[in-house]
């Protein structure tokens, strides 16, 4: 991937955060979430590249822009697959909660999953614990072979889940095996780098969370080093309330998107397979490993990260930013 291309991201990103930020806390999270799409969708066409939206924000027929299929760039560089999620974390936002970003992952054209929008069952480690998990091992045999292989007593690792409903028993089974739980609202992207972060208290991300943002954690995992492992779920959350044809069709959907086994335990390799992708986020509401927007008087500081996987550098950016370059809502 042109490394010449991060600064380019890191810009559209930065756009979309400071759009939603504008939000932050006026309880709608509709309105955050179009501000940042409609920053991000315009930023994208100054920069050169070929690029198409494989994860975005909906079908064509529900998203005006950013949707799946949507082509982007000025078309003079080259074609890559983009993940997009213009507001990760939209009730964080409108309620004034942490761990809200603006991200993205890039790859070349053709290597990235175009995961459907069901749920994911997944499980993510840093560096130091790769090869040790397994998405299908009880969960006391996970955390003992992490706590081994990071050197440390199961009491002390800490293990990030999303507070859902659904993840009920998962978080009783931990807590039976004593370790240590930081329940999160929303952003599991964030959950699954902070496990990679040597200044992160995060060992571990286990839980139910949604496929296509599985797929973006995918690309950074990649950058840093980590482990991650997936596999789609359909019979969970809001699913349940759907009838079984439309199950069935949400899977017939998958396969036509290229998910060639319904049931496979996917690593991050089939889910995002290629040496060249790029991970790029910024924070919109502080979270476990970007600052969020800070509006000051003179207009606004940022905070992103920007992961090559080619080169597996990690920048984080301070940007300052004026009144004068900044959207308008």
């Amino acid at each position: 991937m042109d490394r010449n291309l991060a600064l380019e991201f890191v810009r559209v990103t930065e756009a979309a955060a400071i759009a939603a930020g504008r939000w932050m806390g006026c309880g709608d999270k509709n309105k955050a979430d179009e501000a940042a799409t409609e920053e991000m969708r315009s930023r994208f066409n100054d920069i050169d590249m070929n690029g198409k939206i494989v994860i975005g924000e909906g079908e064509r027929d529900k998203a005006p822009m950013l949707f799946i299929g949507e082509e982007v760039g000025n078309k003079k560089g080259m074609e890559v697959d983009i993940a997009v999620d213009p507001l990760e974390c939209t009730n964080s936002v409108a309620y004034g909660r942490p761990n809200a970003i603006s991200v993205m992952a890039v790859a070349p054209k053709g290597t990235m999953l175009h995961a459907p929008d069901v749920y994911m069952d997944k499980i993510a480690v840093g560096p130091e614990s790769v090869g040790v998990i397994d998405l299908d091992a009880p969960v006391e045999v996970n955390l003992k072979n992490v706590a081994k292989a990071k050197k440390m007593e199961v009491k002390d690792l800490m293990v990030c889940v999303m507070d859902r409903q659904y993840n009920k028993k998962l978080i009783e089974d931990i807590r039976k095996c004593g370790a240590r739980i930081t329940l999160i609202m929303d952003g599991d992207i964030s959950g699954a780098i902070a496990t990679c972060m040597p200044d992160s208290d995060i060992d571990i991300l286990i839980g139910t969370g949604a496929a296509p943002e599985g797929v973006i954690s995918a690309a950074a995992m990649h950058c840093l080093g980590g482990e991650m492992q997936g596999r789609l779920n359909f019979e969970t959350g809001k699913l349940k309330e759907k009838s079984k044809e439309e199950i069935n069709a949400l899977k017939e959907k998958a396969k036509q998107m290229g998910v060639k086994d319904l049931n496979k335990k996917m690593t991050a390799k089939d889910l995002v397979n290629t040496d060249k992708a790029m991970f790029v986020a910024t924070g919109i509401s502080t979270g476990p490993f970007l600052r969020g927007v800070d509006f000051t008087p003179e207009g606004a500081i940022t905070h992103s990260v920007v992961m090559r996987q080619k080169s597996g550098t990690i920048r984080f950016i301070e940007a300052y930013h004026t009144f004068d370059d900044m959207p308008r809502n």
